[in-house]
């Protein structure tokens, strides 16, 4: 099951350093590749407005 960001991302960036598979791309508000993403919720543990939630 893979995290996907919802309407509530800022686009700070802090999540997307924290991926250990660079499933995390940049925009208005960053996006999951849910194929990439191995459901770790390393993202979510440093999110300030908990954008990442599991699906």
């Amino acid at each position: 099951m893979a995290y996907h960001i919802t309407d509530d991302c800022i686009a700070c960036g802090a999540c997307q350093p924290e991926c250990p598979t660079d499933a995390i791309s940049e925009g208005d508000i960053y996006s999951i590749d849910p194929e990439k993403c191995i459901d770790c919720g390393a993202c979510a543990g440093v999110c300030p407005v908990d954008a990442p939630q599991p699906e």
